[in-house]
């Protein structure tokens, strides 16, 4: 009996053994926009229903700072689209960043990341915050101890990635997989866009065609006039950005040479990423210092308060005078299409919400 027991033992672990190499997590089934290029997902960090999973986990996660206080989510808050409402994020020390926390959206078309586009890839982007004193402040190695002691966590790392074991580039493919899923493209834009196209709208979306009003029309055809507010060169198409760095004429001098920075090229400085315009009336405050408060704001800035500089964008054409001059009428249409970039399903999508 002695012999039989430990035979029944050592067939169970085999046969444990053998479902764990069999394992395999199950694809995610990531829904492209019709109006939307297609998303080149990493070869070597496919989506999987178990990462975005995992992934979502992480992102609310404060355990990942030295004080177990802050979490992505605390800077990246869905409500304000995914970005901080504070001009600076401050960190769990006290110490304020010298940059605006960037909105997360639509991050699997990006091509560089952070204001001066320092890193290439979203997961490289990832693995900065937890270590840097000014952020959450933290070794990966004591992040990684933290998620391993908990029994839940190594579970899903598992699940995740058909291995045992935790380590920062597993947390950041994670996160990366979460971040690509959290896509907006249901902004009254959105139909707009789909209708000068002609592209074909859904019943719902036909109901949202007919409820937008001439003033809102009017503001989209402002902003892409070359003789009205002449936003068009930097921010078209349905990601709403252009993938590039420009100076916007924000200062004659640069306190920060952003690109320039990073590149070492004179030619790049005062240059930053231009952002995308989607959900931008739940994100402010707006520019790479957030020296802005309001949308009003920044539209008197490109209207009359451009300073003129060396790198100064060439497409700012209206440079020389400040800006485009737009009178309040003009103004106020502009805001109107502005605001029809709001995307409240995805603020609002469970899907993105803290799972605790």
């Amino acid at each position: 009996m002695k012999w039989l027991f430990y035979f029944l033992v050592c067939i169970t672990l085999i046969s444990c053994r053998k479902d764990k190499v069999g394992y395999e997590p199950s694809p995610y089934a990531l829904e492209i926009p019709s109006h939307f290029p297609d998303m080149l997902i990493p070869a070597d960090n496919p989506l999987t229903a178990e990462g975005v999973e995992l992934g979502r986990f992480l992102f609310y996660e404060k355990r990942l700072s030295g004080d177990n206080s802050m979490s992505c989510a605390s800077c990246h808050m869905p409500e304000n689209g995914f970005s901080d409402n504070n001009q600076f994020s401050t960190g769990i020390d006290g110490i304020q960043g010298n940059r605006q926390s960037m909105a997360l959206v639509n991050l699997g078309w990006e091509n560089f990341f952070f204001w001066d586009g320092r890193k290439t890839t979203l997961e490289g982007q990832i693995l900065e915050p937890v270590p840097n004193p000014i952020e959450m402040h933290q070794s990966w190695k004591d992040a990684v101890a933290k998620l391993n002691a908990d029994v839940k966590y190594r579970n899903r790392f598992f699940r995740a990635f058909k291995e045992e074991g935790i380590d920062s580039i597993k947390v950041a493919k994670a996160i990366a997989q979460f971040l690509r899923t959290m896509i907006s493209a249901e902004s009254k834009y959105d139909v707009m866009y789909k209708f000068e196209n002609n592209m074909p709208l859904t019943s719902s979306e036909q109901s949202v065609l007919q409820a937008i009003d001439n003033e809102e029309w009017a503001g989209y055809d402002l902003f892409k006039s070359l003789n009205g507010a002449d936003c068009f060169h930097c921010h078209n198409g349905p990601l709403m950005q252009v993938k590039k760095f420009s100076n916007n004429g924000l200062d004659a001098t640069f306190s920060d040479l952003g690109r320039g920075a990073v590149t070492g090229n004179v030619n790049d400085n005062g240059k930053f990423k231009v952002p995308t315009l989607r959900n931008i009336a739940l994100t402010a405050p707006y520019m790479h210092d957030g020296r802005f408060a309001t949308l009003d704001e920044v539209i008197e800035h490109y209207s009359s308060g451009i300073n003129h500089s060396s790198t100064i964008d060439p497409l700012i054409e209206f440079a020389s005078q400040g800006g485009v001059q737009l009178d309040s009428q003009e103004k106020y249409l502009l805001k109107k299409f502005l605001n029809t970039l709001t995307d409240y399903n995805f603020i609002n999508n469970p899907k993105f919400k803290d799972p605790n």
